[in-house]
C-alpha cells in the first residue's frame, strides 16, 4: 500500500461529498493519506475549508476567490479573507487566478480581483494556488510582475511555460490529466519539471483519472496520477509520493 500521499488540491465543500464526506475523510488516514489542501473558492467554501480543517489534523485549507466566483466579491471580502487567512491551519491563499474559458468579458474584474488577493498573499506571506485556464499570456504577466511563491495548479501549459514559471521559483501542480489519452503537453512537462518543484492533486471532486473518468475523484485516486508520472520520469510511483509530499510541506510550511 502507498504512503506518503499528500493531495495538494482539493474541494471537499463540495456538494458531491453531502452523503459521505465524513466517511470518506476518516478513511484516508489509514489508507495513506499523509494531507490534504482544501480550496475556497468564495467566502462560503473558504470558511468551510477552515471549518474542516479544524476537524481533520491532516487537512490544511487555503482562503480566496476564484476567477469565475468574481461576480460574488463585494467590498469587505478582502478583509474576510485576511481574517480567514491568519488562522493557524490555512496555508496558502486560493484558489485564485485567471479563467478566461467562460467569462471573457470578465477578465479585467479578474485581473482586479487577482492582484489584490495576489498583494494579500505577499503581505501575509503565504504561497497562493494559482489557477490558469486559457489565460496563459495574462498569467505569465502577473506571475513575472509579483513573484509570488505558489504553485500553479492543475498545469496546462506548455514545458516552455513551465520553465518560466519554475524559474520564478514557483511550484507546478499535476493531476489525473497526465493520465488522459491525448494529454500531450502535460506528460511532456511531468517529464520535465525538477523533482523539488512538482506537486501532484485531484482538484476533487473533478479530473478523475484514468480509470475511473466519468466518477468522482478524491484523494484515494492520487496513486494513478503517481503512477502515470512516475512511468514517465522512470522511477516508482512511492518515490513521487515522497518527493511530492515533501515538496507541498515546504511550499505550506507543513511540518
Amino acid at each position: 500500500m502507498y504512503h506518503n500521499i499528500f493531495d495538494s488540491h482539493a474541494h471537499y465543500d463540495d456538494e458531491q461529498f453531502n452523503t459521505d464526506r465524513d466517511e470518506l475523510l476518516s478513511s484516508f488516514k489509514e489508507k495513506g493519506i499523509s494531507g490534504v489542501v482544501c480550496c475556497g473558492v468564495n467566502i462560503e467554501t473558504s470558511c468551510f475549508a477552515v471549518n474542516l480543517s479544524h476537524k481533520y489534523d491532516f487537512v490544511y485549507s487555503a482562503v480566496g476567490f476564484h476567477p469565475l466566483d468574481n461576480g460574488e466579491y463585494r467590498d469587505g471580502d478582502l478583509e474576510k479573507i485576511k481574517e480567514l487567512a491568519q488562522d493557524e491551519k490555512c496555508v496558502a491563499i486560493g484558489e485564485i487566478g485567471l479563467d478566461y474559458h467562460y467569462e471573457k468579458e470578465s477578465r479585467d474584474r479578474q485581473l482586479m480581483l487577482l492582484e489584490k488577493q495576489i498583494i494579500l498573499a505577499k503581505e501575509l506571506d503565504l504561497p497562493v494556488i494559482f489557477h490558469d485556464r486559457e489565460s496563459h499570456e495574462d498569467t505569465l504577466n502577473i506571475l513575472k510582475k509579483y513573484k509570488p511563491k505558489g504553485v500553479v495548479h492543475c498545469f496546462s501549459g506548455s514545458v516552455e511555460m513551465a520553465k518560466e514559471i519554475v524559474k520564478w521559483g514557483m511550484y507546478i501542480g499535476l493531476g489525473g490529466a497526465v493520465t488522459f489519452k491525448n494529454a500531450v503537453k502535460p506528460c511532456e512537462v511531468a517529464k520535465f519539471v525538477p523533482s523539488d518543484r512538482l506537486l501532484i492533486e485531484t482538484d476533487a471532486p473533478y479530473m478523475t483519472p484514468v480509470p475511473f473518468r466519468g466518477k468522482r475523484c478524491d484523494s484515494l485516486h492520487i496513486p494513478y496520477t503517481a503512477e502515470k508520472i512516475a512511468e514517465l520520469r522512470g522511477v516508482t510511483a512511492q518515490e513521487i509520493l515522497n518527493l511530492t509530499d515533501k515538496n507541498a510541506r515546504n511550499l505550506f510550511g507543513i511540518k
